[in-house]
């Protein structure tokens, strides 16, 4: 009698590792079904025919492919200085904030922001609503609080205000030679956390920007701000201390993590240079018209306006998804031009 023999059919699961550093990666796990299930009591038939077995369900239909799932870990470290830890099982800020203070063991609420691959103060590597996936993330968390004396001389006191997206409201630029730039004690990256003794924990930008701006001339008004932790560099070098490489820049991967405003977060290719430019613009104009940056926010306007071609569908568009932010008219077809032009 012929010995049957069977062989096992190993699929292991495949994996993609996109390099951080020389010593750090994100890694992408992708698994995919297996080619056959056999219950563990068959005995393997050889292609013959088994009497005993159910005919299969005919099809119905064209079975759809399996969506393809992803395990994503990023790596973090704290700006002040500390061990790196990963932080997953994240689609929106608050829950990567959550993750983080959870490595960390630390409060949420004392999570401030994010820059990527740098610890410094640097708002231009602020995290916005995408991280690369190579991106090396830095989180900023609350330092010393301060109280400052601001008289309002003028009408523009010279800040541009962004925020975390979970609640906290900060200074993400001074313009020179302005109100806020001779105010002593005040610098880009402190959170405001109150106005004359108003508490603002829960503001978005915007709503920050417009109580400085209802404040007026002449008067005197107090800000409280908490200013991010401050790292030891002269005490320990940062690469003492485990630090990414400074050679990694932001953005360096093809793809990105993107945290739509919704809540949700796809992974999709970094935008080109000329989206990326348009969306910049997008983001002056914010500065500009309202007093506030914000890139997630661009963005989203970006793709608004690519999809609506017409300016009435545009302003449609932005006063259902976006109405709380009142955008001027001017504001408004200023963007769809830009975009669109």
């Amino acid at each position: 009698e012929a010995q049957s023999k069977t062989q096992k059919h190993k699929n292991p699961p495949t994996t993609t590792t996109t390099t951080l550093s020389n010593t750090h990666a994100c890694v992408l796990f992708a698994h995919p079904p297996p080619l056959f299930t056999q219950h563990p009591h068959t005995k393997p038939t050889m292609g013959k025919k088994d009497k005993d077995r159910p005919l299969p369900t005919p099809p119905q239909g064209a079975a759809a492919a399996p969506a393809e799932q992803f395990d994503m870990v990023f790596h973090c470290q704290l700006a002040h200085g500390s061990p790196t830890r990963q932080v997953r099982d994240f689609t929106n800020v608050k829950q990567l904030y959550e993750s983080i203070a959870k490595a960390f063991t630390i409060p949420t609420n004392d999570i401030l922001y994010c820059t990527l691959n740098t610890h410094k103060v640097d708002m231009t590597r602020l995290l916005g609503g995408q991280i690369g996936l190579d991106d090396f993330l830095f989180a900023h968390v609350k330092g010393d609080t301060k109280l400052v004396k601001v008289n309002k001389d003028g009408p523009a006191l010279g800040l541009t205000i962004s925020d975390n997206g979970a609640g906290y409201a900060f200074i993400k630029k001074i313009r020179d030679d302005s109100i806020m730039s001779r105010a002593e004690g005040v610098n880009v990256g402190d959170h405001i956390a109150a106005i004359n003794g108003t508490d603002l924990t829960g503001c978005r930008h915007f709503e920050v920007a417009r109580t400085l701006k209802e404040i007026p001339i002449g008067m005197e008004f107090s800000l409280q701000l908490v200013e991010p932790k401050k790292a030891f560099d002269a005490i320990a070098p940062r690469g003492a201390m485990g630090a990414t490489s400074a050679a990694v820049d932001a953005g360096a991967g093809r793809k990105t993590l993107r945290m739509r405003r919704d809540g949700t977060a796809v992974v999709e290719d970094e935008p080109t240079d000329e989206v990326q430019t348009k969306v910049n613009k997008i983001d002056d104009l914010l500065e500009n018209f309202v007093g506030i940056r914000d890139q997630e926010l661009s963005t989203t306007m970006y793709h608004l306006a690519k999809e609506h071609k017409a300016a009435e569908d545009f302003a449609g568009a932005l006063d259902s998804q976006l109405s709380d932010f009142e955008f001027p008219d001017d504001f408004v077809l200023d963007v769809h031009e830009l975009v669109n032009k």
